[in-house]
């Protein structure tokens, strides 16, 4: 078989397969519609922002089936009613010439999904619930929102990765110590699934604010490793005064770091130790 036939073979594959990913969308989405016609009234009908439309159905359907919606299933339904009301604004501007019904279609969605998630985040403006503060203190810069979620960090009240992350990063600029503390917190916590390489881009920026820049420069290299990031291999040395032994000593942890972060091996591990030392 030819390189040729192989190529067109393997492309026509992923559009197949696409194809059946969106289909299963759509039949998911109409399933969804048929037994709770009440979660689609507001939505538009044909198959733009298929996905987000799909997201935002389900967590719809599991909001529906929760009596008193806990904090992190409001805050994720906020999330996907906001991707959903800026992907059919972006489709109320496509005009359809042979069916302009559509065009309306979209229009009235994208002014009801608006209006759904302003109700939603007046409604949750004043709650302790962790998810939601960090919600409005993200979106709004809600000073009283900040004050929440910084306190209920300092009594250990929070689990949630991302969120230790942003507070984590907003500390990078006012207390790069505490940034430091949070940002172990948040690879403590992580595991294979969910860590983030940009977490090590976090911890490294705070090492540097530290002064601390072998640190920096080996966790700027785990980033490299994980993420395949492109950087100056010269503007890494300097970090380190070009001292080639000691590069090759801080690319052997950071190889180590990225191992132990991709297995889950991270709590067991030695560069965790070092990343702890004081």
């Amino acid at each position: 078989m030819s390189r040729s036939v192989v190529i067109f073979t393997s492309f026509f594959s992923i559009i197949v397969f696409s194809a059946l990913l969106g289909c299963d969308n759509v039949g998911n989405n109409n399933t969804i519609c048929k037994n709770n016609p009440e979660l689609c009234a507001d939505l538009h009908k044909d198959s733009w922002c298929r996905y987000e439309k799909s997201d935002l159905l389900k967590s719809r359907l599991r909001l529906k089936h929760e009596q008193s919606p806990p904090g992190k299933d409001l805050y994720h339904h906020l999330i996907h009613l906001e991707k959903y009301n800026k992907c059919i604004e972006l489709a109320s501007g496509v005009q359809h010439i042979l069916h302009p019904e559509r065009t309306n279609d979209r229009t009235r969605a994208f002014g009801l999904s608006a209006q759904s998630l302003a109700e939603l985040q007046v409604s949750t403006k004043e709650s302790n619930d962790p998810y939601l503060v960090y919600y409005h203190w993200t979106r709004f810069n809600d000073q009283v929102a900040q004050a929440k979620i910084l306190r209920a960090e300092r009594l250990n009240l929070i689990d949630d990765i991302e969120i230790l992350a942003g507070i984590a990063s907003y500390y990078q600029k006012y207390d790069p110590a505490k940034a430091r503390q949070v940002y172990l917190a948040v690879f403590n916590k992580s595991n294979e699934e969910n860590f983030n390489p940009e977490w090590l881009l976090g911890l490294a920026n705070t090492y540097q604010k530290l002064n601390d820049l072998e640190m920096t420069y080996l966790l700027s290299r785990a980033n490299i490793l994980m993420s395949e990031n492109q950087v100056s291999e010269k503007s890494m040395l300097m970090l380190i005064n070009g001292d080639s032994e000691l590069k090759i000593f801080l690319d052997e942890h950071a190889e180590e770091l990225v191992d132990s972060l991709q297995s889950g091996s991270y709590h067991s591990s030695k560069i965790r130790r070092i990343l702890e030392k004081e």
